[in-house]
């Protein structure tokens, strides 16, 4: 995935793609795609946010993953840059995880990080 001529600032997995697809259609009313964000939280630091996007917000990146369109916020652009967003499912749980390269550590529940 590329924007312009330079590389996203977030790669998706087919598996988080379809996901998000499915998320998207039985939302119930149409979205422009999905918002991915970060936020002050938890015991390290930051966690990562999931919305959805009724339109794009001004200063938003846009990542076309194939069906789907993510908006990065701005606010979250230099902590995610390369970072990849899959889906995974497990015996246990299952959800969206973010292979983050800029993650210097996270906290023992794995629900925030710091970078």
């Amino acid at each position: 995935m590329k924007m312009d001529g330079r590389p996203a600032p977030i790669t998706v997995t087919e598996a988080a793609v379809a996901q998000i697809t499915k998320l998207l259609d039985s939302r119930g009313k149409p979205s422009a795609g999905i918002r991915v964000s970060v936020r002050t939280k938890g015991c390290s630091g930051m966690s990562y946010t999931i919305e959805y996007a009724d339109e794009k917000n001004e200063f938003d990146e846009v990542v076309d993953a194939g069906d789907v369109t993510i908006f990065i916020d701005p606010k979250a652009s230099m902590f995610i840059f390369g970072t990849e967003m899959d889906f995974v499912t497990e015996k246990m749980a299952s959800g969206f995880v973010f292979n983050n390269p800029n993650e210097k550590g996270r906290c023992g529940c794995g629900e925030s990080f710091h970078v």
